[in-house]
């Protein structure tokens, strides 16, 4: 597209080498979002990184390539599907080379990415306004170098990246732009136009790395595959050069020289596309083999449009989020880390004035469509390759190509060229500031959660993540509002009701707290996280026969749920039912060996009914899987003292008091056990400081007390 370049002249005066042009965009691109490198794990980060085992290096790798983006399972009823075992290896590295969950590494990573994107969009930009055109020597020529400059400086600086790159879970979508890039430009790369010979040539290699590189973009990121389409089109459209309205209008005529074209009869496309078939359906049924054939479980809150009843409803509704993202491409000043829940109320009838909006996004599009493919001169254009994701991180690509092209025709209309220079330069400024501020909102959950309650005050997700925040924080009042906020905005939201209640079962409100588990395990039946905390408040309530029911129900509905198994024994335990008690706990352990709590139980259980022996053997046994764990040396030291293993159970109190050394039962115990093996010094000394770290404990002050008149006793006697 040569005439654009032209059309861009007067504003953009001057061509930057191609090193200093990559320089100058790598570098904006990256002072747009440095001020998020040290930001926190936000949002989605805490389940795909810091939760998810895949990380640790005691998963063995081989089993990135059987579970999902989050760390569970694909074959698991309760895994989302998504398999991008590429981005999670890249995480694993960033955990081995950080030595742990130290986001900066992270964050580093990303915005590195999107500079090396951002640079290769340079090149991707001058083959879509320039084609592939190679001198006699097999050197490249650039046709479009203000263009293409144009294009990837705004596209560098867009506000709607911020996600993607301050967000640690964005790195999906950014591998996925990489290697979908790469593959792109290796396939132009098997065409070359030497001196003025007419025709293409394609090389073999470049076809098949080019479907290598779409395989790894799928592993990054599932829509990674779409690239292959991309390649296609392009190779039809753009190498064949095929005239949308000529070929209609030879097919509507029964033109037998359409038979003819070249295109048709070019063996070599034809082999491309074979291969390009071949690549994509071997990708797809890989892909279909390791997920299995059940589809990801989504519900309303999700997405209500696909829950509406009417046909109608739903195409209206779904073709408004499509001109709701033109319209963050075109002006991304309102952003939101979720629109989901009340963000956008569903269009319920063709009356809505919204509707106005869907019916602009396609008019616009098949304006474009019809002016890229099949007006008179469309083997000269270029633009119209927009891909058409979910997310906005590629498709602001042809966003960008798009307004770029507007430009140079606003240019080729107007003779006064400063203004149109001033405009564009004051974009980019703009989303460039716009960037700053978003990657400061991505720098900590509490700022990226308040951020979006002047945009989507309706959204129940916002309310939800900020009462939860707030929760964590440790202030509980002020997360209850926001809990109740969200419900109110979403009757429907049982993750709201199943954290309110857990805040209200902890102060004691037993009563709200019943009502509201109650309600979110009606509207989600399989939802065991609040069939369990149902079942801690029924315990509360003395309700035992109701507890043990919803206990059991959150295991039917998630078999591997240790907490849930911990629960149950200390319901047992409360019965006197001790063998039912230790079997729950013992399966707690065999779920997560780490699980203390249920260890130190059925430790304490066995200590108390004078199983001695058995709670010794429980206790090693524990020891062995959690070795610093100091809550389990004090119970064991216990255990070891009634059965006079003073030696071994005296550096086992100490240990645990090293380890913390400010409780007050650690130092009290310790000074019983030296009270009867007659060391009473010492005793005296931890009786004094166990009382000074809780002077109101009973059973401490009377020890004391008889040590005391035993000491004076033993005095008098000395006299």
């Amino acid at each position: 597209m040569a005439e654009l370049d032209t059309d861009l002249d007067h504003i953009i005066p001057s061509v930057l080498p191609p090193f200093w042009a990559k320089l100058v965009v790598g570098f904006v691109s990256l002072l747009c979002f440095a001020r998020s490198y040290d930001g926190d794990f936000v949002f989605d980060d805490s389940e795909a990184i810091v939760n998810n085992k895949d990380l640790q290096s005691d998963t063995p790798l081989g089993d990135l390539w059987h579970h999902d983006f989050w760390g569970s399972r694909l074959s698991s009823n309760t895994s989302h599907k998504s398999y991008r075992p590429l981005t999670v290896l890249t995480f694993r590295v960033n955990y081995y080379l950080s030595g742990g969950f130290h986001p900066v590494g992270f964050h580093v990573v990303n915005i590195l990415l999107h500079g090396g994107i951002s640079i290769l969009m340079l090149d991707v930009f001058s083959v879509l306004f320039g084609g592939l055109q190679y001198t006699s020597k097999g050197r490249r020529v650039h046709l479009a170098p203000r263009a293409s400059l144009l294009a990837a400086l705004l596209f560098a600086v867009h506000p709607v990246h911020t996600e993607c790159v301050a967000g640690v879970v964005g790195r999906a979508d950014l591998l996925c732009a990489l290697f979908f890039l790469l593959s792109f430009l290796g396939y132009c790369q098997a065409f070359k136009e030497t001196g003025n010979k007419e025709g293409t040539h394609s090389s073999t290699f470049w076809v098949l790395l080019s479907i290598f590189l779409g395989a790894v973009a799928m592993l990054c990121k599932e829509q990674g595959i779409t690239v292959l389409g991309l390649n296609a089109v392009f190779d039809i459209l753009v190498i064949g050069k095929l005239n949308i309205l000529v070929a209609v209008r030879k097919v509507l005529h029964k033109d037998k020289s359409l038979e003819n074209t070249g295109m048709f009869k070019n063996g070599g496309l034809l082999f491309r596309m074979a291969l390009l078939t071949i690549g994509g359906t071997s990708m797809l049924y890989i892909r279909w083999k390791i997920m299995g054939t059940g589809p990801p479980a989504f519900t309303e809150v999700d997405n209500p449009a696909s829950f509406a009843d009417s046909v109608l409803v739903r195409a209206i509704n779904y073709n408004y989020y499509y001109s709701l993202n033109a319209w963050l491409l075109l002006c991304p000043w309102w952003l939101c880390f979720d629109w989901s829940m009340g963000c956008i109320p569903l269009i319920k009838s063709v009356g809505d004035w919204r509707v106005i909006a869907l019916a602009a996004l396609w008019l616009c599009l098949i304006g474009l469509i019809f002016q890229a493919l099949c007006s008179e001169d469309s083997c000269k254009r270029r633009v119209g390759f927009v891909v058409a994701e979910r997310v906005l991180y590629l498709p602001s690509a042809g966003y960008c190509m798009l307004l770029t092209f507007g430009f140079g025709a606003l240019s080729r209309h107007t003779k006064k060229k400063k203004p149109i220079a001033a405009v564009i330069l004051g974009i980019l400024l703009i989303n460039a500031l716009r960037c700053v501020i978003r990657s400061g909102e991505w720098r900590s959950e509490d700022r990226l959660f308040r951020s979006a309650l002047s945009v989507c005050p309706l959204n129940a997700k916002v309310h939800y993540n900020i009462g939860k925040n707030l929760a964590d924080q440790g202030n509980q009042t002020a997360a209850i509002k926001y809990y109740r906020e969200a419900v109110r905005l979403n009757p429907k939201y049982v993750h709201a009701m199943n954290n309110l209640g857990n805040i209200l079962k902890e102060r004691n409100e037993l009563q709200e707290a019943e009502e509201l588990l109650s309600l979110a395990v009606q509207i989600q039946p399989d939802f065991a996280a609040a069939w369990m905390n149902l079942g801690i408040v029924q315990n509360s309530l003395k309700r035992f026969e109701e507890a043990e029911q919803s206990y059991r129900t959150a295991i039917k509905h998630r078999r591997k749920y240790p907490d849930c198994y911990y629960n149950l024994g200390r319901l047992y335990a409360d019965l006197n039912r001790h063998v039912d008690a230790l079997n729950a706990w013992r399966n707690a352990t065999v779920l997560k060996p780490e699980h203390s709590l249920a260890w130190n139980n059925m430790i304490i259980l066995l200590d108390n009914t004078g199983n001695l022996a058995q709670a010794e053997a429980v206790g090693r046994e524990a020891l062995q899987l959690i070795p610093n764990d100091h809550s389990l040396m004090f119970s064991l030291a216990n255990v070891l003292g009634k059965s006079q293993k003073y030696k071994e159970s005296e550096a086992l109190f100490l240990k645990a008091i090293k380890a913390n050394p400010n409780v007050a039962s650690y130092h009290g115990n310790l000074a019983v056990l030296y009270h009867r093996w007659g060391h009473l010094d010492s005793a005296k000394k931890h009786y004094e400081i166990s009382l000074q770290l809780d002077p109101v404990a009973v059973g401490t002050k009377e020890n004391y007390s008889l040590l005391r008149r035993k000491l004076e006793q033993m005095q008098k006697k000395d006299v």
